[in-house]
């Protein structure tokens, strides 16, 4: 089964805490299966954005806060870093498309996360996309979506994944 890698996208700081309660509610009625993931909320008054991982989500084989800190640090700041970080974030790009996750993808979230906005970014297998789909409606949550080959998933879990 493939491994979806998703960020819905939301117009306030507030309504990616509110679709996590959706994603806990649909993981209960087995129409998706949550590997790992990350909320980030911005508030608008705040200079960049506020992260944390869904540990408490997700199981044995979780990728862990290293993957998400990585990805998350390669999405919103690595442009703060200046002109000398631009060799880094070149690398990072790099070693972020041998995972599967381009840099179309990369510019796409950050240029859609932004203050005063909200996401959750998701591992998921086994998603019911006709279940999922109506939950969220009404909620003005904008999905970006990438989806990685069985081989780009081993690569994501060797490099990230935490013992337990």
């Amino acid at each position: 089964m493939m491994a979806t890698l998703t960020v819905w996208r939301f117009p306030t700081a507030t309504g990616a805490d509110e679709a996590l309660e959706i994603l806990k509610r649909l993981q209960r009625q087995e129409v998706i299966k949550v590997e790992d993931g990350a909320v980030v909320s911005w508030p608008a008054d705040a200079r960049k954005p506020r992260t944390r991982h869904l540990g408490d989500m997700t199981g044995m084989g979780a990728l862990g806060g290293a993957f998400w800190g990585f990805l998350l640090g390669a999405i919103f700041f690595v442009p703060v870093l200046g002109m000398a970080a631009g060799a880094a974030s070149g690398a990072l790009g790099g070693h972020l498309a041998n995972l599967g996750i381009d840099d179309a993808f990369v510019q796409q979230v950050r240029e859609k996360v932004t203050p005063g906005t909200s996401a959750v970014l998701v591992l998921t297998t086994d998603a019911v996309l006709d279940r999922i789909r109506p939950e969220f409606e009404g909620r003005h949550a904008e999905l970006i979506r990438t989806n990685l080959s069985a081989d780009e998933e081993a690569r994501l879990r060797e490099a990230f994944t935490e013992g337990r």
